[in-house]
């Protein structure tokens, strides 16, 4: 078009919106290489920089084979331990996942018990505490903290907080020191509080408060978090 043109090739590519410097690329593979030399030259890559070598695939195989008992984090982590270097959870997974090798979790059943092991007699014999969730709309995030006489089930104290801190689970504990009394009581009635283990229920400022010098509590019991 531009060789039967009238025109000059300027303006003849001007006409057809070809810029000056690619039309001259293409005459140039074009008289190198004829036709052939326009086709295009990008190649999609045989190897992704990022991929993980094939070796390393078979490795995570036979990891996963050695130990089927294993979860994907735990041949993630079993790698890393041993092999001296690491592959992500999310790689090991894949790579399971393309031989039909992701094993379900393995769960350790855990029944219940029918009763506590050692019920309460008394009231204020135990109490309980622990924080609930409430969302407030347009509010946000409050934090109910109650204190909960294990014999009775009442619940001697409560507080509305805006946090989960050591402060807040001593000023409930304050107000059911206060509403039942127990502040000057003989070593062998003063209660015992349960708890889970929370950040502020095993602060070390919350067992300074619940120190022998303070005479409170005769001891801080704490459940395991689920």
């Amino acid at each position: 078009m531009v060789e039967d043109s009238n025109l000059s090739v300027r303006r003849t590519l001007q006409q057809i919106d070809i810029s000056r410097s690619t039309f001259y690329e293409w005459y140039k593979r074009y008289q190198k290489s004829g036709y052939e030399g326009l086709a295009p030259k990008h190649r999609t890559p045989l190897q992704f920089w990022n991929a993980i070598p094939e070796w390393e695939k078979q490795r995570v195989l036979e990891v996963a084979r050695e130990y089927p008992e294993k979860s994907c984090p735990e041949v993630a982590f079993h790698i890393t331990d041993n092999e001296g270097y690491f592959i992500s959870e999310s790689s090991v997974y894949r790579i399971l996942k393309a031989h039909n090798l992701v094993t379900s979790p393995v769960y350790t059943v855990i029944s219940a018990k029918d009763h506590f092991e050692h019920p309460t007699t008394r009231v204020n014999e135990l109490w309980q505490t622990d924080f609930t969730y409430l969302k407030v709309i347009d509010w946000g995030w409050y934090y109910l903290l109650t204190v909960l006489d294990d014999y009775s089930r009442y619940i001697i104290a409560w507080r509305l907080c805006k946090s989960m801190k050591a402060e807040d689970v001593k000023q409930a504990l304050e107000m059911a020191i206060v509403a039942t009394g127990i502040k000057h009581v003989h070593v062998y009635h003063r209660s015992r509080l349960l708890s889970d283990n929370g950040s502020c229920f095993i602060s070390t400022e919350l067992k300074d408060y619940l120190s022998p010098t303070v005479k409170k509590f005769s001891r801080i019991s704490t459940i395991p978090t689920p």
